[in-house]
């Protein structure tokens, strides 16, 4: 008596003889694989379908990629942009102003502050709000009403990046701010504004020596 081939036996031979259909296509014309509530599906039309998904899915990552590299490529021109015309700047004034309308012109934020202040006026500021104003720190997110108030001076700015800078005698703050409460979250990333940060402070510093 013959033995009965297991359903599992054939799986694995076609798996390890992938070629096996392919001198056999009398046999592959009279397959079908019943899929779906409209009847068969013929083996054919099952691989074109797969190929189809495939393309897709490809063409949307290769989209991806392009979107994200186009916009990094953008990125570092406005970056270069910024640091040229801080390398110009003649005093700290300019290097504000210069800074101020880097993120107002192309990030569409709302505010954007850059100041200096003293050990006293930053440890008052750390008291109001409890956040942590130590060196290079970075705070992202939504901010109580109270928070916004002590960095904006208004109740509009609902989201913000604030940016803590050390220099010799001073310190400095980057204040960034949206009236849309999701457009930074806390999980966002920050090196771009670590980058921005180490700029401001080298060209500061080496105007003040």
């Amino acid at each position: 008596m013959a033995k009965k081939i297991d359903a599992k036996e054939i799986e694995l031979y076609l798996l390890e003889n992938t070629d096996f259909f392919l001198t056999r296509e009398s046999l592959v014309n009279e397959l079908s694989f019943k899929h779906d509530s409209e009847g068969a599906t013929s083996l054919l039309e099952m691989q074109i379908r797969k190929l189809r998904d495939e393309q897709s899915r490809l063409i949307e990552m290769l989209t991806g990629f392009v979107s994200t590299g186009k916009e990094n490529e953008e990125l570092f021109f406005k970056s270069k942009d910024l640091t040229l015309s801080l390398i110009t700047a003649r005093d700290f004034n300019a290097v504000k102003k210069v800074v101020e309308e880097f993120f107002i012109n192309n990030f569409k934020v709302d505010s954007c502050i850059l100041e200096i202040l003293s050990d006293d006026q930053l440890q008052v500021l750390e008291d109001e709000t409890t956040m942590d104003m130590n060196k290079n720190a970075i705070h992202m997110g939504p901010l109580s009403k109270e928070k916004i108030a002590a960095f904006f001076k208004t109740n509009l700015i609902k989201s913000a990046v604030i940016s803590v800078m050390k220099f010799e005698n001073s310190f400095g703050l980057l204040k960034i701010g949206s009236n849309d409460p999701t457009k930074y979250l806390g999980d966002g990333d920050t090196t771009f504004i670590e980058y921005i940060r180490d700029i401001i402070v080298k060209v500061l510093e080496s105007k003040e020596a």
